[in-house]
């Protein structure tokens, strides 16, 4: 069986730069799946050559009134990854992150009903847990109890997506929801490069290590947290990226609609992420306290052990890998892909 598998992402940063396609952060092959898998790690250069090569696949006018069409490769599995993704931002613009994240994705069932593709992995977040009421959070934990725009569009997907399996059996969706993913592909070359200000921690504290910032701005330290600062669950982006193979496989098993947790269970503050990244860089890094941010909780990590037992998969990278891999793709990159 020859397999070809359309990732997106938002591409936005790619497209402008580049004028690479848009939606495409990997194209993945695989012969004889799943007996003989070869998952390639491509480079995102490579990638966007060999989608223009091989595919013909485009999901047009996303937002639009105009429906995708398909052209003549076949698909029986799609890894939705697209779309707007930060918190703060979703707070000051929330009808921009309700048209772009849930018209595309109903435009993409839409299409994927039409031509008969019934597998689906979905991009989900620990943002549809809301303000956590127990730690470590299990999928039984409540959702829907969102605190940020953002959240809400997670949820609300996953609510389509749910309510698309009851009425059409045939569908199997597994739905990822992930923590925080941080660090880089050990080779320093694929690494995230937000554009502008970054929204998520890490780049931020990358970005001053390297000398683009000034300082951290710490959202809040009057947290109910060790040290007052906000915890979460970071997770190596390799790690991540294994657990879309494992759920990818589980498909083949008429799973039906399936939520998981992708994080490795510990958490930690914003302070004890800012020491560990100066331990990888060797950089002091200054912050400053400043006001919380809307949409914020406290504390945030999983409890990951029915992707252990269902999907086979757990987090193999510590908090240290994590930074070091950070570190070498910023450093190696100290103005992203721009000067590449």
């Amino acid at each position: 069986m020859n397999i070809q598998l359309l990732c997106g992402g938002t591409g936005d940063s790619v497209e402008r730069k580049q004028g690479w396609p848009d939606a495409v952060t990997a194209v993945l092959r695989s012969a004889d799946w799943p007996d003989r898998s070869y998952y390639g790690v491509l480079g995102l250069r490579t990638v966007a050559v060999r989608f223009r090569r091989a595919l013909r696949f485009y999901l047009r006018h996303r937002i639009g009134k105009s429906r995708p069409q398909r052209e003549k490769h076949s698909f029986i599995a799609v890894m939705h990854f697209a779309g707007l993704k930060a918190v703060g931002e979703s707070v000051q613009k929330p009808l921009l992150y309700f048209q772009v994240n849930l018209t595309a994705s109903m435009n993409l069932l839409q299409v994927m009903q039409a031509n008969g593709v019934h597998n689906l992995v979905f991009s989900s977040s620990a943002t549809v847990y809301g303000d956590p009421q127990r730690l470590p959070i299990d999928e039984q934990h409540p959702v829907g109890g969102c605190t940020n725009p953002y959240g809400k569009t997670k949820f609300f997907i996953e609510e389509m997506i749910s309510d698309q399996c009851k009425a059409n059996k045939d569908w199997n969706v597994v739905l990822l929801r992930y923590f925080n993913p941080i660090g880089a592909h050990i080779s320093g070359l694929i690494g995230e490069d937000p554009q502008g200000i970054p929204n998520n921690l890490l780049p931020y504290v990358a970005q001053v290590a390297i000398g683009r910032r000034e300082h951290l701005s710490v959202y809040g330290d009057d947290y109910d947290t060790p040290d007052g600062t906000g915890v979460r669950d970071y997770i190596h982006v390799v790690d991540l990226a294994k657990g879309h193979i494992a759920a990818l496989k589980k498909l083949q098993d008429n799973c039906g609609c399936k939520a998981y947790n992708l994080g490795t269970g510990t958490g930690y503050s914003v302070l004890q992420m800012v020491k560990a990244m100066e331990k990888a860089s060797g950089k002091k890094i200054p912050w400053q306290v400043a006001p919380r941010r809307d949409g914020d909780v406290a504390s945030c990590y999983a409890d990951p052990r029915t992707a252990a037992e269902e999907l086979g998969w757990k987090a193999e990278f510590d908090l240290e890998r994590m930074c070091k891999d950070l570190w070498r793709w910023q450093s190696s990159n100290p103005t992203g892909f721009s000067m590449r």
